[in-house]
């Protein structure tokens, strides 16, 4: 399968889960499915077969409310059969809404609430870094995450410790739940702001799955941290949803994921 058909069938997973199991922020979940394509189909060294390998390298979801994302990768990603991803949010799943501590295999970390992930990776590379090893780490933050001070204070850490084995991919798709992400707090110059913070800084279009890759590639010799600002469209892919900040909540009756299906070019 191409990129763009591993893409475009997540998205329809990922619409027809939501449906039948009446989960939301199906938004947030489309803007970053080429973000997680390219990651897992390309740039990551993994090996979903044994997914605690010690030489992998690491995602963590800072953004948690977009855990059907990760695990809809997951799946297709052949850590666990895609028939599961129907579980989620049910009582007792190990797939809850934002990444709980009975998280399916390939989640690396608790996400619910904003601003921890990118914290954490800090820490988890400069101890890598201090045992010699080779693993990178990855984290995606939403835009809206930005608000969180915890994210600055790692920005700081992270480029004091010159953390070349770090990438932050901001997915900017300029909308959060309450409203849009710039005009709530004063994001931009995005890529202006990471600069002063220390950070190499790439921007691209969030779904143009050739320059994220080329971005990803280009991150890996760097010798500081790399935030990758990429601009995306909250429910990319299915016209309908595409910008309409109600899909941060609502959940798609069985029609429209038909008529999503039809769009995506699913068979």
């Amino acid at each position: 399968m191409t990129l763009n058909s591993i893409a475009a069938q997540i998205r329809y997973t990922l619409c027809d889960v939501s449906s039948q199991t009446k989960t939301p922020h199906l938004g947030s979940c489309l803007s970053c499915v080429d973000i997680l394509t390219v990651l897992y189909w390309r740039t990551m060294h993994i090996t979903p077969s044994d997914p605690d390998n010690p030489e992998r390298d690491y995602f963590l979801l800072g953004k948690g409310h977009a855990a059907s994302a990760l695990y809809t990768t997951l799946a297709y990603r052949d850590y666990f059969s895609p028939a599961a991803l129907y579980e989620h949010g049910q009582t007792d799943s190990q797939f809850e809404e934002h990444p709980g501590i009975h998280a399916p295999a390939g989640v690396e970390t608790v996400s619910g609430s904003l601003g921890h992930a990118l914290s954490l990776a800090t820490g988890m590379a400069l101890s890598t870094r201090l045992k010699g090893a080779k693993n990178r780490f990855y984290v995606l933050i939403g835009d809206g995450e930005l608000n969180e001070g915890t994210v600055w204070e790692a920005a700081m850490f992270a480029a004091g410790k010159r953390l070349s084995n770090l990438v932050a991919i901001v997915d900017f798709n300029k909308l959060q739940g309450t409203g849009e992400s710039t005009e709530i707090m004063h994001l931009e110059p995005l890529e202006e702001k990471w600069r002063a913070f220390g950070w190499h800084t790439i921007r691209v279009d969030g779904h143009d799955l050739n320059a994220l890759e080329q971005a990803l590639e280009a991150a890996k010799p760097i010798q500081q941290p790399v935030c990758i600002v990429a601009d995306t469209v909250k429910g990319k892919g299915v016209s309908f949803m595409e910008n309409d900040n109600n899909w941060h909540y609502r959940i798609p009756t069985a029609e429209e994921v038909a008529e999503a299906k039809q769009e995506l070019g699913v068979l």
